[in-house]
């Protein structure tokens, strides 16, 4: 089932004005499906938040290593992020054999994936699915969806 939760649009310049709205929804869900067209924002929304979070750490694309791990405190409680980019994964067998079944599977900590579409059956349910529809060069909306 595919519920939508939140709709916001936003641009570029303004994008941290909804992080906070945006957390109240996704940090209840350990696995974060972001979805997107090339250059769509997927990326720039990942660093945005983990920057909201408090991570320290240089957020970026980890579209050759596969997985970037962040690290940031959550009411007292070290947290870790998962940030994954599937965009090179070419199976669910490839995906099994780079760890990220692994990853996905971790009790604690949060899994950010952009381009889930590539191993999609990897994906435990619920999770928590964000679409970004560029609108315009630095105008977006974003959908959250509750896949259950």
């Amino acid at each position: 089932m595919r519920e939508a939760v939140l709709q916001i649009s936003y641009s570029l310049g303004n994008i941290d004005d909804h992080i906070d709205q945006l957390w109240q929804y996704m940090h209840h869900h350990r696995i974060l499906a972001f979805h997107g067209q090339m250059g769509a924002g997927k990326t720039t929304l990942i660093h945005h938040i983990c920057s909201y979070l408090g991570v320290e750490d240089a957020v970026s694309s980890p579209t050759f290593a596969l997985v970037n791990e962040y690290h940031f405190q959550q009411r007292g409680q070290d947290q870790v992020i998962y940030h994954m980019d599937w965009y090179r994964i070419r199976s669910v067998p490839e995906a099994i054999d780079a760890g990220i079944e692994d990853l996905l599977s971790q009790p604690d900590g949060y899994c950010f994936i952009e381009w889930p579409v590539n191993a999609a059956d990897l994906l435990p349910l619920p999770h928590l699915s964000i679409e970004i529809e560029a609108v315009s060069e630095t105008e977006r909306n974003l959908t959250l969806f509750l896949q259950s």
